[in-house]
């Protein structure tokens, strides 16, 4: 007898779409069969024609903040916009947490932090700093997925960017352990000889960021993933310009992998209003013909996943009073509406809901090396997403689980609905956290 049983006519495997039939037992997915199996269970959940079941997305790029910047996110208000959003499974960054994640001493605070009180499973980014190199084995084997850097100011004094021979040497010394470098692609002394970025025009803060100082950055590290063999991926991509020098290493045999984000497949340059700084993030959100391009990368399979980049702040960071883009805080905060932005831009491109899936769910857990998320085949977590694609919606940001009401999509309608979200075979309410911290390998 099996736990539960959810008979759909639209059902997102690792094959396709399908009409299937998904048993689950002890929090995995037990069985995968025609829809018209007999699958006994104690319950049974019929969705009708305009509901599709996804397995629930992961997202490998959050900014939860938790502890010490509690106020601008937290692990209670993240993971139930996450759950709402239909996401199962999120990845913590290391940074803007105090103290942020560069030892084992901080990865047990978080942990401390974290235990109780997340909705969805939780696992943790390591930080790889200046003067932390004997920091890295005993984190990666405390369980960390990997390690983040910046090539460039961060925007917090705790988590300073290394330096051209720090990198050189932290490189192999990951290589060694066999961990995953994640690097915030930016080159400081482009963004140095750039026009600071100052007062209320978009067109000012994106010349602040140019494309070069992505490309330089990312060409810099394809080259140093070469001679060491180390591997490394690209975080938040914005630039289109890149894609061809990845493509080109990946057939070289180099180990580097490349994410986008929501905002920059579905915003454009030309559409941000002057003041608007909800739109502000680093890398910039680029021009229209650029976020064409992302999408061909997507398509063609130089970039990997789409994931959130959530990164959000109180409302008086981004200095709505004066509207001015070099005072206001960078990010974006957009966890629980990504799956809906991605797919209104994937349906108006002809993209097909299973790609969405495949760079929202399988990819992120593949990339991180969780084995048994992001699809719906037996073995895997019963975690599950019911999703009405052709439902619509106007984002709200009074009504969103983030923390604190800022969005650069309010206003904005979206296509599909998260109808419902189920965690190793238990529905998330948001007020029963049953969430997991997860270790690398699980």
């Amino acid at each position: 007898m099996l736990d539960l049983v959810f008979r759909a006519r639209r059902v997102i495997t690792p094959g396709g779409e399908a009409a299937r039939c998904v048993g689950v037992a002890g929090g995995r997915i037990a069985a995968v069969e025609p829809l018209d199996a007999r699958l006994d269970a104690t319950r049974a959940i019929d969705l009708g024609d305009d509901v599709v079941l996804l397995p629930g997305l992961v997202d490998t790029h959050v900014h939860v903040n938790d502890p010490g910047r509690a106020e601008w996110e937290g692990f209670e208000t993240a993971t139930r916009a996450a759950a709402a959003g239909g996401i199962t499974t999120i990845v913590d960054m290391p940074l803007n947490s105090l103290p942020p994640t560069t030892d084992v001493a901080a990865l047990e605070v978080k942990r401390k932090t974290a235990q109780g009180r997340v909705h969805v499973d939780v696992g943790f980014w390591g930080g790889a700093v200046p003067g932390n190199g004997g920091e890295l084995r005993g984190l990666h084997e405390a369980g960390v997925f990997g390690f983040k850097c910046f090539l460039l100011h961060s925007g917090v004094e705790e988590f300073p960017p290394l330096g051209p021979d720090e990198l050189a040497a932290t490189l192999p010394r990951l290589g060694g352990l066999g961990a995953l470098l994640v690097v915030h692609a930016e080159d400081a002394d482009t963004v140095d000889h750039a026009p600071a970025p100052r007062g209320d025009r978009y067109a000012d803060f994106l010349a602040s960021r140019p494309r070069g100082a992505e490309n330089l950055a990312i060409a810099r590290m394809i080259e140093l993933a070469r001679w060491t063999g180390a591997r490394v991926h690209i975080l938040h991509l914005s630039s289109s310009d890149a894609l061809p020098m990845i493509a080109s290493a990946r057939r070289d045999g180099v180990a580097v992998t490349a994410e986008t984000c929501p905002h920059y497949l579905t915003f454009a340059a030309e559409e941000v209003p002057d003041g608007a700084t909800q739109f502000k993030c680093c890398p910039p959100i680029r021009e229209a013909d650029n976020r064409e391009l992302l999408w061909r990368g997507l398509a063609g399979g130089v970039l990997d996943c789409v994931v959130s980049d959530h990164s959000p702040c109180p409302a008086e960071l981004k200095r709505f009073d004066v509207g001015d883009f070099g005072l206001a805080w960078g990010g974006i905060a957009g966890l629980q509406v990504g799956l809906p932005a991605v797919w209104t831009a994937a349906r108006q491109r002809g993209v097909p809901l299973a790609d969405v899936v495949r760079w929202m769910a399988s990819g992120p857990a593949g990339l991180v090396g969780l084995r048994r998320k992001g699809s719906i085949a037996p073995g895997f977590d019963a975690d599950l997403c019911l999703f009405a694609p052709d439902e619509a919606f106007v984002v709200d940001p009074g009504k969103l689980h983030h923390r604190n009401p800022v969005s650069a999509y309010a206003g904005r309608a979206l296509a599909g609905l998260v109808q419902g979200t189920w965690l190793r075979g238990r529905e998330v309410t948001g007020t029963d956290p049953h969430g997991v911290l997860l270790n690398r390998g699980e």
